[in-house]
């Protein structure tokens, strides 16, 4: 009996400890949630090929900005290895190839359901959101470029989405409630890996920063169509 006693007490010691971290890590995403109109940073991404085990790198700028909810509009303005610009604005997507004078432009309406989904991680999502999206894990406290936080595993809970992504690694900042770093698990082993330094959180972010500046002249393309 006291045995019984005693390894329900350890037990629920350990249920205790892992649930707050949780628990507080994610009342500290909807403290953010609550008042994120947006963040301006640095970013660096790494794509991984698992069937040649090579990656590539890139690193820029990122703007965004939420004017209302679930509304993201974001710009990331790459500055290595080659410049580029992404912009997407929910409805579609852009990317600037300045060396071709080209604007290739993507239809994005048919995969509304699958972007609300990733525009739910991290960035203005309440933990509600979150857990009707995913299964999500506490993974432990870890220190990210000199910035303590917490990190979530999250998995998908729609079958579609699953088929696109099997996993999602959340670095949440202890301070801010807000990622600092992002790994989303492809299948047949690919990830990336999208690290944000220099956050300002809820800066002043007029439209235009959000958009392609494009110079006179520019081609535009529609792949797909």
């Amino acid at each position: 009996m006291l045995r019984a006693v005693l390894i329900g007490t350890i037990c629920a010691a350990c249920a205790w400890t892992a649930d707050p971290s949780l628990e507080t890590t994610l009342a500290k995403m909807d403290q953010a949630s609550a008042k994120f109109a947006g963040l301006t940073a640095d970013l660096r991404r790494v794509a991984h090929t698992a069937v040649i085990n090579e990656d590539s790198v890139d690193s820029g700028t990122v703007t965004m900005k939420r004017p209302r909810p679930r509304d993201i509009r974001m710009l990331y303005d790459t500055k290595l290895p080659d410049p580029k610009q992404y912009a997407f604005d929910g409805r579609k997507g852009e990317i600037y190839l300045p060396k071709v004078q080209t604007v290739q432009e993507y239809d994005l309406g048919k995969y509304r359901g699958l972007l609300d989904q990733f525009l739910l991680l991290g960035f203005g999502s309440s933990s509600k959101e979150l857990e009707n999206a995913y299964t999500i894990t506490y993974g432990g406290a870890e220190t990210i470029g000199g910035e303590r936080t917490t990190r979530l595993e999250l998995i998908p809970k729609s079958q579609e989405m699953l088929a696109h992504l099997k996993r999602v690694d959340l670095w949440i900042a202890d301070t801010t409630g807000v990622p600092v770093q992002q790994k989303f698990y492809m299948p047949g082993g690919d990830y990336q890996l999208a690290t944000y330094s220099n956050t300002k959180i809820n800066p002043t972010i007029p439209d235009s920063a959000v958009k392609l500046n494009l110079p006179k002249g520019v081609k535009r393309e529609y792949p797909g169509k």
